[in-house]
């Protein structure tokens, strides 16, 4: 009797390590949620419905570039998660469009870079909000939010090392939302990096696939909010 009682407590035991180890990994989807909330509410008139995209766009401060979110992955017309940006720069910094790979769209004046995170139809416990479409994200593609803990930002993986991201604390931070792009495309359609205006091409502190630190090159829009 005392060994079936002590083998329930083992057994117990590892259940409750087990779900401990479980919240602490989802830790950052949770506080994710809470931060991009911040970010949405300190800039509300820059966040909107996008019909063309099926989502929510957020809008930098300057009108160049927004980050946009599918409500419905089963209706994205394209990608899921994406940035849409001013090719103007890119252009003049020697940017051929028929060079660039197929997960760039170039329309009109503008090019977009992102992913397809699924093809689910998302169903909403209430009304889709760009929050709550957010959250859909955190709940069914966990693996596309990150920490980056170089600038205490979290953040959404557009796929080939695009992100967008946003600080955990923006009253620490002086860059509460960054759009990032790989430089690896655009240098290989024509465009010297350090020449596109209003970005910064620099190097970034990021982990590698085994959690280790090493430098990158990113393209990088950064703005503070406060």
């Amino acid at each position: 009797m005392k060994r079936i009682v002590l083998l329930f407590a083992v057994v117990l035991s590892l259940s409750f390590a087990a779900l401990v180890s479980c919240g602490k990994l989802d830790v950052v989807g949770t506080d994710s949620v809470k931060s991009f909330d911040k970010i949405l509410r300190q800039i509300p008139q820059s966040v909107i419905p996008d019909e063309t995209n099926g989502g929510w766009s957020l809008t930098a401060p300057d009108g160049t570039v927004r980050f946009i979110w599918s409500k419905n992955y089963a209706a994205s017309p394209l990608h899921d998660v994406m940035l849409e940006f001013d090719a103007a720069p890119f252009l003049a910094a020697g940017l051929d469009p028929g060079k660039l790979p197929k997960n760039f769209a170039f329309y009109e004046d503008m090019i977009m870079v992102g992913t397809k995170l699924g093809g689910e139809t998302l169903t909403y416990s209430g009304q889709a909000t760009p929050l709550a479409s957010y959250e859909q994200i955190v709940k069914l593609k966990r693996s596309a939010i990150g920490y980056h803990g170089a600038l205490d930002h979290y953040g959404v993986n557009l796929g080939d090392g695009n992100l967008f991201e946003w600080a955990k604390d923006m009253s620490t931070n002086d860059k509460d939302i960054v759009f990032v792009l790989n430089p690896e495309p655009f240098i290989a359609a024509g465009v010297d990096p350090a020449g596109i205006e209003g970005w910064v091409f620099t190097k970034v502190m990021v982990d590698d696939e085994n959690g280790k630190p090493i430098e990158a090159d990113k393209i990088l829009k950064p703005f503070d909010l406060l």
